[in-house]
């Protein structure tokens, strides 16, 4: 059965990544699961029954001491890590010898910690093939040894999973023990403890309560698929939005974050996220509805949600202010959702550095906290920074990585926004087939989720091809285009940032009526942010609106400010643009310095197609227009999607196998090696070898 890749990456992680039990579960699931519109089956013996039946027959081949220690490792071990097994072998006097059977099947072998399975199936049908009995002696067993402060979520967990029946005072440990785990940083043990404290609970109210507790550290801890199981048991309002946020409608995910903000003691952390659905889905106006939610709760509107009210409602200067003060609460070990916002309103501003810093210190604040579902999303965020600084190389793998976290865990929606900034990496290197492929499966998924954020985000890449490959009127109408509003199509902060790319290829297309229009709105926010970047971008659209010598100055006054930003690339793109003009009033050498000025940057930036551009003009000038380059080692002219792709050819991986890896077709894999070998020179796989051998 073929899956969408989130649903794949999702089997092979509820399986460990066996493959003969990712085809097992794949053909058992209901066409919804293999749509990814329910939750996939989280219980191992529901998971690759067939082949658990084969294990446990191995495990009953052994001898009744042998399963009793492999019954007590395997309960050590899951779904809860307690490393107690020595403890509690030597508190049970029980001898270690008959381990030495397991070791000649081949089934596990002692450690200095204790033992170590064959694999994950085979400590699963260890603790599956015992009696429940069996299983609740080893659970009290091991919470009799585990006595340290650290240790008693773990040793509460064996008590509850020791139990016979319900109990509401040992549902009350429990939940305790969960809240202690959680602020100990390990979401997934609070996840377990709260859901065995439901099982085991009496009051059907704080069964609820226990079971949403339990989902939201499941969804922290990565685990999507039980969360969304366990969601669907309650009916909270703030679990519903946060879990359709990632996976499910944006718009959906604002109404229901807002909603449950009214019944919240602690509505700020909802309100928060709200204001990201509305991010996402690009209608920003919503962000007035949670402003005046927040002013009739009395608290104060968090992260960039006022900021971007102010900017909808065209209070620039206001908008400035609060984004600058979001912006700069970016310190080092920070809560995670604040440093995300600083980094979103940090790129609003324009300034990229402190972007870059702030994303970067969520996604360590997120995972210092076990808060795995946080990191992949500060990542989305930090692309943009990458992007505009000029590390299309180091950002591209970065992005790739997140792109395979979202999908282990859930994200398809976060997802989704990587693939259109993979879309605009692969523009910015000149990968047309991959920045088509990327922006379509972006936009694809975007419209049918109302994720208005990547669906203009890859518009604009396939823009940006547009552009550097002369199609200036197929450019000019998509970025016109991202001035639609609605879920999935349009998104007025991307159509902002691109208001530099529209009137380049307006211009060039002939058409300025609406570039001049767009081209005042967004000096007017370059003027009031005093963003050193967009007033050198709004400086270098008054001059392709400028006609003649007098455009020159324009250009001359951006190149000036672009020296004190950081958005590298741009500057490059600036000075082609100069050297063009420069070049057609006949002013050679100064046209001839920035030409070779902008081929070097684009060069250096993994450009070759803006470079080639750069030697287009140098050529029309009638200067040399310099080789492309070749002085270093042959494995740096390759983009980093195609070093991986090369990389894992290298190590022996298919083609099919490379595509499942990278979310790409087999298809796409075939062309990036061939590019490969075209860049590089060669012909085999072999020559490939040497040549990575060799470079790295």
């Amino acid at each position: 059965m073929s899956l969408p890749e989130g649903v794949r990456a999702r089997v092979l992680r509820l399986v460990y990544g066996d493959q003969r039990a990712a085809a097992e579960l794949a053909a058992r699931l209901t066409d919804r699961q293999a749509a990814g519109l329910d939750p996939l089956p989280t219980d191992p013996a529901d998971l690759a029954p067939g082949l658990l039946h084969g294990y446990r027959r191995e495990i009953r081949a052994l001898p009744d001491d042998t399963r009793l220690l492999l019954l007590l490792a395997a309960a050590d071990q899951y779904p809860v890590a307690t490393h107690a097994f020595l403890r509690a072998v030597a508190a049970a006097r029980l001898d270690t010898r008959p381990l030495e059977a397991a070791e000649s099947a081949g089934l596990a072998h002692a450690t200095a910690g204790g033992v170590g399975f064959r694999d994950a199936w085979t400590r699963i049908a260890a603790y599956e093939t015992a009696a429940p009995a069996d299983r609740r002696d080893a659970h009290r067993l091991l919470a009799r040894v585990l006595h340290d402060d650290t240790e008693l979520p773990r040793r509460s967990w064996h008590r509850g999973a020791a139990a016979l029946g319900p109990s509401g005072r040992l549902a009350a440990e429990l939940t305790a023990a969960a809240d202690r785990a959680r602020r100990a940083a390990d979401p997934a043990l609070a996840a377990a403890l709260n859901e065995r404290a439901a099982a085991l609970g009496t009051d059907p109210r704080e069964q609820s309560r226990q079971l949403a507790r339990a989902a939201a550290d499941a969804w922290h801890s990565g685990d999507a698929d039980r969360a969304r199981t366990l969601a669907a048991r309650t009916n909270t309002d703030a679990l519903t939005g946060v879990l359709a946020l990632r996976t499910g409608q944006a718009g959906e995910a604002f109404d229901a974050l807002v909603a449950g903000a009214t019944l919240t003691t602690e509505p700020v952390a909802l309100l928060a996220r709200a204001t990201e659905a509305a991010v996402y889905t690009g209608d920003l106006r919503r962000c007035r509805e949670a402003m005046a939610v927040a002013r009739r709760l009395g608290v104060r509107p968090p992260g960039v949600l006022p900021a971007l009210a102010a900017a909808v409602d065209g209070r620039y200067e206001d908008a400035r202010d609060l984004l600058e003060a979001t912006a700069g609460r970016c310190g080092p070990g920070g809560d995670p959702s604040r440093l995300l916002h600083a980094g979103i309103a940090a790129l609003m501003l324009g300034d990229h550095t402190r972007a870059a810093t702030a994303t970067v210190r969520a996604a360590a604040a997120a995972r210092a906290r076990g808060l795995t579902a946080t990191v992949s999303q500060a990542m989305e965020f930090r692309a943009y920074a990458d992007f505009w600084t000029g590390r299309p190389r180091a950002a591209e793998a970065a992005a790739l990585d997140a792109l395979r976290q979202s999908y282990a865990t859930g994200q398809d929606n976060g997802a989704c926004h990587l693939q259109a900034a993979l879309a605009m990496f692969a523009a910015l290197t000149g990968d047309g087939d991959l920045c088509r492929e990327r922006a379509a499966a972006a936009r694809s998924y975007a419209l049918a989720h109302g994720l208005g954020l990547p669906a203009a985000l890859a518009q604009w890449a396939l823009a940006f091809l547009d552009l550097g490959s002369g199609r200036y009127g197929a450019a000019a109408a998509r970025l016109r285009a991202l001035a639609a509003f609605g879920p999935g199509h349009g998104h007025r902060a991307v159509r902002h940032l691109a208001t530099p790319h529209y009137v380049e290829a307006a211009v060039r297309a002939g058409d300025t009526r609406i570039a001049r229009a767009a081209h005042a709105d967004y000096d007017r926010w370059a003027r009031a942010v005093r963003s050193a970047d967009d007033l050198a971008l709004s400086a270098r659209c008054r001059a392709l609106l400028t006609p003649g010598a007098e455009a020159l100055d324009h250009y001359r006054t951006a190149l000036d400010l672009h020296a004190d930003g950081t958005r590298a690339f741009e500057r490059a793109r600036t000075e082609l643009l100069f050297g063009s003009a420069l070049r057609r009033l006949r002013r050679r050498a100064e046209a001839r310095d920035r030409l070779h000025s902008a081929r070097e940057a684009f060069e250096s930036f993994g450009a070759p197609h803006c470079a080639e551009a750069a030697r287009a003009e140098l050529r029309a000038l009638g200067a040399p227009a310099g080789p492309a380059r070749g002085a270093e080692p042959p494995i740096v002219r390759l983009t980093a999607q195609q070093l991986m792709v090369a990389r894992m050819a290298a190590e022996g991986a298919t083609n099919r196998e490379i595509a499942a890896r990278l979310a790409l077709s087999p298809r796409t894999i075939d062309h990036h090696l061939r590019g490969v070998f075209t860049r590089l020179g060669i012909r085999s796989r072999i020559e490939l070898v040497r040549l990575l051998s060799e470079g790295e």
